[in-house]
């Protein structure tokens, strides 16, 4: 490798990670999140189907389910073309 190239290497890793610790610091750090219904890719889903489908994380079937949800920022729902509901509780 010569030293330009490993320059290179070296520069592109400090931006990944210093982009993946902002992602991190978005979603632990006390960011407020909140369910979006419908953005959710197959197998990506946060957790339990509105629909009663599954009951828990990565079983949604198809992309963007409008059962699914995934965690997002707070405010960027609808941005990305999903809906903010509340999830009602199962039936007994």
């Amino acid at each position: 490798m010569t030293k330009n190239n490993a320059l290179i290497a070296v520069a592109l890793a400090g931006l990944m990670s210093s982009g993946f610790a902002a992602a991190a610091d978005a979603t632990a750090g006390g960011a407020k999140m909140e369910k979006c219904f419908g953005v959710a890719k197959a197998g990506q889903n946060d957790c339990a189907s509105k629909a009663g489908g599954h009951s828990c994380a990565g079983q949604s079937k198809k992309d963007l389910s409008p059962n699914d949800w995934k965690n997002v920022p707070a405010g960027t729902c609808a941005s990305m073309g999903g809906k903010v509901e509340e999830m009602k509780p199962a039936a007994k």
